[in-house]
């Protein structure tokens, strides 16, 4: 068996990612991405037993890499305030190194894939995340609310400035960029709209 060359593993997984990205998953295929790599088709076996084997590698160690990013010099012991602060500067700055992955990560939530965005994979960031949001009413500083209330609040405006950055078009199509100043006060508002 060949060994596993770990530049041509990483040249497809970024090609299978922009792929996917940008032809959905219905139009991904073994073959597209050997063309878009400039390898063989076999080549590819190598590396992945097939098809969904790949997906799943890829948004597992993707998964792992984008946890990592947001746990970044956080710890869930912090003030709700500070705790928040440090996951917006993550999330955002992993979104900055890695503009495609949430749109990546969007193809897989709608498809059958998405169990595997629920996987172990993950299960440490989401004691993690749990436990902070825990401490902060224990704190009494945020109400108790389902977490897809929180989440809803906490994250959702987040990405959407991430979107419309990434879009360069504002709601009423003008161009449109993030700056500290709308990001911050689109923080404030969200602590605002979560703190007691």
């Amino acid at each position: 068996m060949r060994l596993r060359d770990t530049e041509k593993v990483q040249l497809v997984k970024q090609k299978a990612i922009e792929l996917i990205v940008k032809d959905g998953l219905e139009g991904f295929s073994m073959n597209k991405l050997a063309k878009a790599c400039q390898i063989s088709v076999a080549t590819l076996y190598i590396y992945y037993k097939d098809r969904d084997d790949l997906i799943v590698k890829i948004t597992i160690e993707e998964l792992e890499s984008m946890t990592q990013g947001i746990m970044k010099d956080f710890n869930p012991e912090m003030s709700f305030e500070q705790g928040l602060h440090k996951q917006w500067e993550n999330r955002y700055a992993f979104a900055k190194e890695k503009p495609q992955m949430n749109l990546f990560f969007d193809q897989l939530r709608s498809s059958s894939y998405q169990p595997t965005l629920l996987s172990d994979a993950i299960s440490e960031f989401k004691m993690t995340m749990g436990q902070f949001m825990t401490n902060a009413v224990k704190r009494g500083e945020i109400e108790e609310m389902p977490l897809d209330v929180y989440w809803s609040i906490a994250f959702a405006p987040l990405y959407n400035l991430i979107r419309l950055d990434q879009e360069g078009k504002s709601l009423d199509g003008s161009p449109f960029k993030v700056t500290d100043a709308v990001f911050w006060k689109t923080f404030d508002l969200v602590v605002k709209a979560l703190k007691k």
